[in-house]
Parts: structure tokens; sequence; C-alpha cells
């Protein structure tokens, strides 16, 4: 694919916007702060150019439900520089875009082949849409604690077991840089006139990044769900969905607009057209530097002792088919330190903020805005932190993934009528709600699934080693909701 690169230059969004701010219109429409007037201390917080293009759709400036004229533009622009038949521009964060990949798949009664480390949106669009799961179970590495990719075999013999599923959802890259064979599993989706979709809410950057992994569309997917505010350097909560010239386009839209918000954010929207004009543009030799960065990271983490920053050398061909070297994901369990513990010391003791800490691993996320002198920060802090505070090594989880045992589907058990019990009686009942530790957001329960007195045992370890829990009504994680029996 070769991008237009004079085409590539344009921003349509944001130039609209710059022009839109120097015609100094009467605002009688909404936001109601008025470029700010009416709220003196936003101003102050993100100042006057910021919230004076906090706007409201307006002709001049199209519709995110219904573009014709710039963000029609820009989501044609994105398409071009993503290798998609067709992008959409979205607000609501990649949960919405792996939830309307998965609502245009499917119908209620509906099956879809995923696996089960998928993230909670997945699940989630489950019990919006009615679809029944075949999850997948994924290997798990119990030296480093965590699951791996989708290996072939196991797709093809789920797709022999259910031959009427509608589609394949396919992690990809996982967030501890696992790469599945996307190009293979595509294509067997395909033989067996199933969608192909890929979540990949941490591989924006594989469309840029020449000796990276491979890509959804480049891998023939037919919808991939891109976070662009994470690799990609725009605003949070912004993202895209990426189709295939097999895709109905027009179908799609419709789905996105049941759940999206009618009030696009402008902020938003100019930001991830600016993010796609940098990537277009400048895309491959920031990623280059990135994986530079990484790599020379996970060099000088491993020289420390007791850590193990994990790379490419757990390509296997199989449950490994590839790595995202770009992922600082770093096993701690050598310090005798859970992930966790060690995310809790960065922060607290050296003002450094990582990404998520679990049970056996931490995950420093290097992206397009980092310094080398960031990483040497980095490095010392973990020298520092081992000599201080390792302890000998104990007994702790095998892995951060426990097999679940399905025993409704996630909108029949989210709906059914449902008592709390205290945690630990809940052994044997069906869960009615999610427990996960987020980040990474994947859960440790989900709807539908049997609690065990593993899965309580592993959910009082995680609370007590610090993991931030999230999922049922009760705050503190002492009670769950189950099915109700008889």
């Amino acid at each position: 694919m070769v991008l237009d690169r004079k085409r590539q230059k344009k921003a349509p969004i944001y130039e609209a916007l710059e022009k839109f701010r120097r015609q100094r219109v009467v605002p009688f429409d909404v936001p109601g702060h008025k470029r700010g007037r009416g709220n003196p201390e936003l101003v102050e917080l993100l100042g006057e150019r910021c919230v004076g293009i906090d706007v409201n759709s307006m002709k001049p400036l199209d519709n995110l439900c219904h573009p014709v004229s710039v963000i029609k533009e820009a989501e044609e622009l994105a398409a071009d520089a993503f290798g998609a038949a067709h992008a959409f521009l979205m607000v609501g964060g990649t949960t919405s875009s792996v939830q309307s990949m998965i609502l245009t798949a499917c119908k209620p009664g509906d099956k879809i082949i995923l696996p089960r480390n998928v993230h909670k949106s997945a699940i989630n669009a489950l019990v919006l849409c009615g679809a029944v799961p075949v999850y997948i179970d994924p290997k798990v590495d119990k030296q480093l604690g965590i699951p791996l990719g989708m290996e072939v075999g196991d797709v093809r013999t789920a797709i022999e077991a259910n031959p009427d599923a509608k589609a394949i959802l396919i992690n990809n890259p996982t967030y501890y840089g696992i790469c599945s064979d996307l190009r293979s599993l595509v294509k067997l989706a395909h033989e067996h006139g199933m969608l192909a979709l890929v979540d990949e809410a941490h591989g924006t950057h594989l469309y840029f990044g020449p000796a990276l992994p491979i890509s959804g569309m480049a891998a023939g997917a037919d919808m991939a769900a891109v976070s662009m505010h994470k690799s990609g350097g725009s605003l949070t909560q912004s993202s895209m969905l990426l189709c295939g010239p097999g895709v109905n386009a027009g179908y799609v839209g419709n789905i996105i607009n049941l759940t999206q918000t009618t009030s696009a954010s402008y902020l938003l929207m100019s930001s991830l057209d600016i993010s796609r004009r940098n990537l277009a543009m400048r895309g491959a030799e920031s990623f280059a530097k990135v994986e530079d960065m990484a790599e020379y990271a996970r060099r000088e983490i491993n020289e420390i002792g007791g850590y193990y920053a994990y790379g490419s050398e757990l390509i296997n061909g199989g449950s490994i088919y590839d790595f995202d070297v770009t992922k600082l994901a770093v096993n701690t369990r050598g310090i005798g330190l859970t992930g966790i513990e060690v995310y809790d010391l960065l922060r607290d003791e050296y003002d450094i903020q990582v990404e998520f800490g679990d049970l056996s691993n931490m995950l420093a996320y290097i992206s397009i805005g980092d310094r080398i002198q960031d990483i040497e920060r980095l490095v010392g802090a973990l020298a520092d932190i081992r000599r201080l505070y390792a302890k000998p090594k104990s007994d702790m989880f095998t892995a951060e993934y426990i097999t679940p045992n399905v025993a409704a589907t996630p909108q029949q058990a989210f709906y059914s009528e449902k008592e709390s019990l205290p945690l630990r009686q809940t052994a044997g009942r069906i869960c009615s709600e999610f427990v996960m530790c987020y980040p990474p957001g994947i859960p440790i329960l989900a709807p539908g699934e049997v609690i065990t007195q593993e899965i309580i045992d592993y959910i009082e370890f995680a609370k007590e080693k610090g993991c931030s829990m999230q999922g049922p009504q009760s705050e503190d994680i002492s009670e769950l909701n189950v099915l109700k029996e008889g």
C-alpha cells in the first residue's frame, strides 16, 4: 500500500475548527459554557483555545452520526492510512468499537468464537445482543503467569464443533505483547463463512511499523477495533473502527449509532484527525524509535537480575506466533514481589506511573511520547526496588487466567433474578456480574460462570496484594451477586 502523502497532510476536522474559531461566531447553542465564559475555572484548567473549540455539531463542522463533509473526509483519510475500506471515528473508546463489531456480526442466539481472556467490553456486547459465546481457553505460560494467543488448531476444533458460528474474535496483540497467527485465523474464518473480527486495542502501531507483527487489515480481517489513544497519540477515549471491503459500512454505521453519543466531542475527533496525520507522515520513523527504546529497556532491566523483561525469544510459532516488542512487560516473581506491588512502589516511592501491575507482571507502556531519560529513570527505580524491597520467592498463583465453567450465557445470567452472598459463600453458584482487575480489564468472572474455590482464593489474593478490583455492585468485593436457585 502506497500512501498519498500529499493528501495525508490534510486534517479536515482540525482545519474546519480553526476556521470556525477565527470567525468568532456568537453561540446560542450548546455546550452551555459558551466557549468558557460561563465556567472560568474550566478555562483556567484547559485554556481558552481548548474550550473555544469544544463545540456542538453544526453544518460547517459536520455530524458524526451522519457525516457528509469534513468528518467524512477525515474518515476517508483514516481508511487510506490504515489500509481499510472504511474507517469510523469513535468517541466512546475502543469499548464502543469492540461492541460495534460484535453487534454487527451477531444477533440474539448467534454464536461467536472468542478467547475467554477478552476485554470486558466484548462480553458486555454479548450481554447487549444476546449472542452465545464459544470460548477458547488460551494456553497459559505458568512461569510468566500470562495467557497466550489463539492457536489455529484450537480455533479449527471450535469451528468444527460450531459450524453455525457467525464470527471469530481475535485479541491481537494482547496487553503482554503476544500475537496469534492472524493471517491463518482470518483465512480459517473466511473458509467457513465467518467474519474475522480483531480487537487491536493495543495494536495501532502495527499499521505503521514495518518490522512489527501484521495488522488486522493487512491480514484481511473484516473489522478491527483500533485504540488510537493508546499508542497512536490521540486524546483518551478516542478510537477507530476499521472495516474491510466485505463489510456493509452503512449497516455498521447504523449499529454504531445505537449506542454512540449524538453529541460527539470535537476535541476527541480533531485529536484523531491530527494523530492520523502524524502517524501517516511520521509513524514508521516514530515507532522504529519506540522499538529501539523498548529493546534497550528490556536489556537493561534483565541485567539488574531478578526481573525478566520478556520479548521475541518467546516466539514458538503457535500460541506465541509473534511478539510486539514495543510492549515492555516485566515478570517480577524473581524478586519475590507481585507486579502490583512493584507498580505501587514505583508510583508511591519514585513518582513513576506504569500502565498496570498484576500478580506476576508489570507493564510499562512505551510509545511515541517517551524519551530515553525516562527509560533510564525506570530502570534505576527497578534496580532500587530490588535492592531495598526484594523478598524470598513465595508461593503465588501460577497464572492470571483461570479456566471458567460456563453455565449460562452472559445475557441470561445478567438479567436473571439474583441474590447477594458473602464472597466465601458463593462457591458452586453461578455468577451474575463481572469481577476483574482493572487494568487490564480481563474478567476473572463473567456473568454465567460458576464460582469455584480457586477463583475465590484468587480474588482474595488479588485484593490483598492491592489490585484495583471492579465489576461487582459490592464496592469492597466482599459480596457477589449470584443467580437465585430453584
